[in-house]
């Protein structure tokens, strides 16, 4: 009995061993899953959050496409420095603007104007662009004029590397142009900024001085009802700068005050009286001819020219405001340049 009962014994206890060890291995297994589960949990990156691009508008860079005629070469960085938001003139394209369904010619400019910005003034080359709604090209010539130059240059645009080139939208610049029948020009310069270094002054500074130019034959010209003349003479000591109207002013006693004034000297005062004599003289021959040359062109023209001229409209676009631009809008002003005159509506 003692015997059985010693086997019996055995035999329990080596069955609890397989049992015992049987539920270590299961432990451990478990443990390593675990281990393996922290382990993953440690090792695994967090996923990259998806990035969301806005969509670039149709029209989005035809306002820097313009070409801001007569903006000066160092300047023109300063131009683009702020992300100017010109969706005014973008929506003037899209169905019910201004500008929908209509062929239009469009160029840029610039002006310098005192605006807040960021809690102070500050003087801000500001981009405009103008809209010229016509079924054919407004011009294709270039006036150079300013005080420092005595004569005023009408040049056709190629002189100056400028022309009107289509403006192609985002959406279609993967068409042939050719193809393509567009209703928006633009006023384009291919001269290279990297050339101006080899350009000589005189010629780098005419496109300063350059304007778009418009001549309207339908209506008399400023210049032809103009009495007054530039007057750049070039005395010994300092050029003398002033205005002459042929109507108004006395020479005698016009060029007694400029020597009153030390403007100019006693002994330059019969040199002074000529010049001034000549250019009244070059001014009226300009008035007559402008007059006899506008004359001309209307009984030359046709019925349906006659009514291209009379329904072209000019528009005149400021950027709109932003928290990131200065804001404009109290300097907004429809005159354009002295061709054109003013706009039909700014906006």
């Amino acid at each position: 009995m003692r015997k059985g009962g010693k086997r019996k014994s055995t035999s329990q206890k080596q069955e609890n061993e397989v049992k015992a060890s049987s539920s270590s291995q299961e432990n451990q297994k478990e443990n390593h899953k675990l281990a393996s589960k922290a382990k993953c949990a440690k090792t695994s990156k967090p996923q990259p959050q998806p990035e969301y691009f806005e969509d670039k508008r149709n029209l989005e860079d035809l306002w820097k496409a313009a070409f801001p005629v007569g903006t000066e070469w160092d300047q023109l960085d300063s131009v683009y420095q702020f992300n100017w938001n010109f969706s005014n003139l973008e929506e003037a394209f899209e169905e019910g603007g201004k500008l929908y369904g209509k062929k239009v010619y469009l160029f840029g400019c610039t002006e310098p104007q005192l605006v807040p910005y960021k809690g102070e003034n500050k003087v801000i080359c500001i981009p405009v662009v103008v809209a010229v709604v016509s079924p054919f090209p407004p011009s294709d010539k270039i006036g150079i004029n300013s005080v420092q130059r005595e004569a005023e240059e009408i040049v056709p645009m190629k002189h100056m590397k400028m022309d009107w080139v289509p403006y192609i939208p985002l959406e279609n610049r993967d068409s042939q142009v050719d193809r393509l029948q567009s209703q928006m020009f633009i006023l384009s310069c291919t001269q290279r900024r990297v050339a101006l270094k080899q350009m000589k002054i005189d010629r780098l500074k005419k496109y300063e001085y350059c304007l778009p130019y418009f001549y309207q034959p339908l209506k008399e010209d400023e210049l032809e009802q103009s009495t007054e003349v530039q007057i750049i003479f070039p005395a010994e000591q300092k050029p003398v700068f002033c205005e002459f109207d042929w109507e108004l002013d006395e020479l005698d006693e016009f060029t007694d005050q400029l020597i009153e004034a030390d403007e100019l000297d006693k002994d330059q005062k019969d040199a002074f009286k000529e010049f001034v004599k000549e250019k009244v003289r070059e001014a009226k021959k300009a008035n007559r001819q402008a007059r006899e040359a506008r004359k001309k062109a209307l009984e030359e023209m046709s019925e349906e020219t006659k009514a291209a001229f009379e329904n072209m409209r000019f528009y005149k676009f400021y950027p709109i405001p932003t928290p990131d631009t200065p804001d404009v809008s109290n300097v907004k002003a429809p005159f354009i340049n002295r061709y054109y005159g003013k706009a039909h509506e700014v906006l």
